[in-house]
Order: structure tokens, then C-alpha cells, then sequence
């Protein structure tokens, strides 16, 4: 059988009876009630077994609500490319940076094979750079790159303050919209997200944000206050991180009940914390790193069970999250950082952390913790984060953490 062959073989029924066997047990059953329609009125459906789609913000386009998170050997996962194609999952996103550029380039390699899945796929890259001028040189890379003559979201990735962009980014903007290169624009952000959210929000130029945004954080009031005010601005909202630090430890009693509660519902901790994000209509997409058949097909199955989650498993969430908080970094950057003498990336080398720690990715967090300058990486386990750690609303024990970084990550 070739690969063509061995991809139609992948039917709705395959998909079903699989995706069951990974989280979803009940799949059958949801499908038929969003056949009835238990689904968001703002969502779009065609198929029982496509992943729904929602408006972004006011670009005039709807997306996936699962979107599939570039950062992972694409060149060597070409069939898990189609697949997800073939689900629904149309919205794709990279960065230029990703594996070292071959995320992209394996997105160029599949538009090269399948030339038609490009009017598809609603795809997203960033640029590391700020300046106009390596902006365009990383835009027109990755364009090459990805074998396509447009981008439909472009981002500035990782922003941390809105002074990042000015209005010659603005222009820079208008130029690269006016030559058909990019669509829309915008940025992500892993730090002081609510900041920038309601900055953006009054720029007016904004098209798409990605944020962190997860069961813990998601109810703050500030973090309400700053998506209702994208909302209103007409920017379309992504949503990253979504686990909020990894799956339910098993620790406590409160945690092996908690679980028990999700999988009595049909689904895994997992699949639970992402239903709790499609449960706010606000929220666009959900990022999500798939690297293997397994998750895309959990995750798909979550996707495609519109039956909400019970107010007893939101509840669930909430007190997992108080209960958890001095575990969890919230990306308040600029608070603990700003009591630091030295320029210290607290925020980051946390995210590091949470790869390993939460998500197990050793690999990646090694290798993302080698490109912080030798200086910084020595100094972790030396400074006084005192100061730091009397600020922080989540009590964690920063020093503590950094130390452990200094030690695991090197």
C-alpha cells in the first residue's frame, strides 16, 4: 500500500474507534449531538468528524479551533501534516526559529508535494527580529522557506512590552499587507500578556495576538479585563500553554479525584483543560505542539466533543489552581525582574523549567537554556532573588528555582 493509500485508509470510522482509545471515549455520542446542535452558535461545522472553526477577531476569516504548534521535527512527520489537514485542523503555526528553521522548511516541503492544501491552511509564522529591515529579511526567508508567496498572520514573537513595535513598525506593516506578503499582523507573548493585551488593544493596527492562557489564569480578573478589550479592538485571540505546567501529578488525593472526575466525563486531564478554554467563545484557536499521530488524534477528539465541561469539573480546575499556584509561573515578568539589579530572565529560564519539569522536554529546555549568554547561566545560583520572590503574587521560591535551572538545564 503507498502513502497516498495508507492516508485514505485513515477513515472517519479509524479515526473514531482510535481517537476513543486516547481520551475520548464517548466520541461517537458527541458526534451525534453536535449533529443536534450542542455547538457555539459562532462556531462553523461541516463534517461531525472536522475540527469546528471560529471567527478571527475582525479579519473576516474563520480557524480551526485546534491549531497545530510547529515546534517539532515537520520534515520527518509529513503523513501527521496531511492527517490533521484531512481533521480540520487548517490553522498552522511556526516560527522562523523552530528546529532551527526546518519547521519551516518542512512546511515548504509538504506545500511542494500537496500545492492545493495551501488554500487550506491559515498559516502563521514569526519573525525574532524587530527592526524593519531584518523583519523583511526574516519574512522573505521564511516565505522561501515555506514555498508560498503569503503569510496570513505574521508575528513578532516573544514580545515582552509594547515598545517593541512604533509606528515604523506600523509602516513596515502597511508595506508588507500592500505587496500581498503578509495578511494580518501581530505578536506573541509568554510575558506580561494582560499588559500588552490592553496596549494592542489601543494601537488600533493589531490584527492577532498568542498568549499564554490556561485553567489557571484565565479567570483572573485582569486577564478577563484585557480579552474582553481585544475582543471589543477586533484582534483574534490564540491561545498557548494551555496546560498550565503539564498533566494533573497524582500527588494528592484532590488530584487522583480530580482526574477520576474528568475521566468519569470522558476525558483525560488534558483534553479537560483545553475544553475549559473552547469554553470561552472569545478565544480563537487553541497552539498545540502535536508531534505525534497519538495527541493530534486526543486532541481532535476534544476538539470534536462539544458537550461542555460540568461546572463540578470547572470547579475542579479552580481549586487545582488555587491549591497549585506557588507552582505555577503567571508571567508577571515585570514585577520580579524588576527588582534585579542585573537583567535576569526569570520568566524565561521559568518556561525553560516548565519544559523539562511539566512537560518533559528535556532536550528542548537544554538547548533553549544554552542560548542565554554563559554570564547569565553562571549567575543564576548566586544571586539574591529575596526581593524578587516578595513580589511575586504566586509566592513561588524563585531562587530556589533558578538554582534548580542552573543545575538541571546546564
Amino acid at each position: 500500500m503507498n502513502q497516498m493509500n495508507k492516508e485514505k485508509a485513515l477513515s472517519r470510522r479509524d479515526f473514531l474507534r482510535t481517537a476513543g482509545t486516547v481520551g475520548a471515549g464517548s466520541l461517537l455520542c458527541a458526534a451525534g449531538a453536535m449533529a443536534q446542535g450542542t455547538q457555539e452558535p459562532a462556531e462553523k461545522k461541516t463534517d461531525a468528524a472536522t475540527v469546528p472553526t471560529r471567527p478571527f477577531g475582525k479579519t473576516g476569516v474563520n480557524v480551526s479551533i485546534l491549531s497545530l504548534g510547529g515546534m517539532f521535527d515537520i520534515p520527518s512527520n509529513q503523513l501527521l501534516l496531511r492527517q490533521a489537514l484531512k481533521w480540520g485542523v487548517t490553522h498552522w503555526d511556526t516560527a522562523d526559529c523552530y528546529e532551527g528553521g526546518k519547521s519551516e522548511l518542512g512546511i515548504g516541503q509538504f506545500f511542494t508535494k500537496y500545492p492545493e492544501a495551501r488554500k487550506e491552511v491559515f498559516l502563521v509564522t514569526k519573525s525574532d527580529a524587530r527592526d524593519p529591515a531584518g523583519m523583511t529579511a526574516l519574512l522573505n526567508r521564511s516565505l522561501e522557506r515555506m514555498k508560498t508567496d503569503t503569510i496570513d498572520l505574521y508575528f513578532i514573537h516573544g514580545m515582552k512590552r509594547i515598545n517593541e513595535i512604533d509606528n515604523n513598525t506600523k509602516s513596515w506593516v502597511e508595506k508588507a499587507k500592500a505587496q500581498g506578503k503578509i495578511r494580518f499582523f501581530g505578536f506573541s507573548t509568554h510575558t506580561n500578556m494582560e499588559d500588552l493585551m490592553m496596549d494592542a488593544a489601543r494601537l488600533g493596527w493589531i490584527d492577532g495576538i498568542m498568549i499564554t492562557y490556561n485553567f489557571r489564569i484565565m479567570h483572573q480578573d485582569k486577564m478577563k479585563a484585557a480579552v474582553d478589550a481585544c475582543t471589543k479592538a477586533g484582534i483574534g485571540l490564540t491561545a498557548m500553554k494551555t496546560q498550565g505546567g503539564g498533566s494533573v501529578s497524582m500527588e494528592s488525593e484532590t488530584e487522583i479525584e480530580m482526574a477520576g472526575k474528568f475521566l468519569k466525563e470522558g476525558y483525560t486531564d488534558k483534553q479537560a483543560k483545553l475544553k475549559a478554554i473552547w469554553q470561552n467563545p472569545l478565544i480563537a484557536s487553541i497552539c498545540s505542539q502535536m508531534p505525534n499521530m497519538t495527541v493530534l488524534m486526543s486532541n481532535i477528539a476534544a476538539a470534536l466533543n462539544q458537550t461542555k465541561l460540568s461546572a463540578e469539573s470547572m470547579d475542579w480546575l479552580d481549586r487545582y489552581a488555587q491549591d497549585t499556584a506557588s507552582s505555577y509561573c503567571a508571567g508577571c515578568a515585570h514585577l520580579c525582574e524588576s527588582t534585579l539589579e542585573t537583567n535576569l530572565p526569570v520568566r524565561e529560564v521559568m518556561r525553560y523549567l516548565m519544559y523539562f519539569n511539566s512537560y518533559g522536554e528535556c532536550n528542548r529546555a537544554r538547548a533553549l537554556f544554552a542560548e542565554l549568554p554563559l554570564e547569565v547561566r553562571e549567575r543564576l545560583a548566586s544571586v539574591d532573588f529575596s526581593a524578587a520572590e516578595k513580589c511575586c503574587p504566586q509566592r513561588l521560591q524563585i531562587g530556589r528555582l533558578m538554582k534548580q535551572a542552573s543545575t538541571l538545564l546546564a
